[in-house]
């Protein structure tokens, strides 16, 4: 089953980034990916903007609060 990796504006989570990757999952868009490793130790990969995208690197990490729509980089 398809498991969407979109960002919800309920969701909540934070973690590191351990990958980055991006796609033309559509055929027409090209669509920028990272996979984190959760507090918990489950992975997550997501799409997140190409502004964010840019400038991450592994080992940075991002959180998501419940209400914002897009996660965001944590100070380091």
């Amino acid at each position: 089953m398809f498991k969407s990796r979109k960002v919800h504006k309920g969701d909540a989570w934070g973690g590191v980034v351990i990958d980055k990757t991006r796609g033309v999952t559509d055929g027409s868009n090209l669509y920028h990916y990272v996979e984190l490793r959760l507090q918990d130790g489950t992975t997550k990969k997501v799409s997140i903007a190409k502004a964010l995208w840019e400038t991450l690197n592994a080992g940075d990490r991002l959180v998501k609060e419940p209400g914002s729509r897009a996660p965001a980089k944590a100070p380091q």
